[in-house]
């Protein structure tokens, strides 16, 4: 199914969670925050909340530097 990831079309197996899409995309499971439909996805439900086709997702990840 497609959904529109950062701003881009993106496909990903439907049932994903957010938790997974983030470990995916990031390949880690801190830094990042998730947006899902304009509301923001507590780390605590990440892996029980659903993503479905068409939903646009943000994924922002912290990065250090100086």
């Amino acid at each position: 199914m497609t959904i529109d990831l950062n701003g881009t079309p993106h496909e990903i197996a439907p049932g994903t969670t957010v938790g997974e899409l983030i470990r995916a995309v990031t390949g880690a499971n801190r830094g990042s925050a998730a947006v899902v439909a304009g509301e923001v996805v507590p780390r605590s439900e990440w892996d029980t909340t659903t993503i479905t086709a068409g939903q646009d997702v943000e994924i922002v990840t912290a990065v250090q530097g100086g």
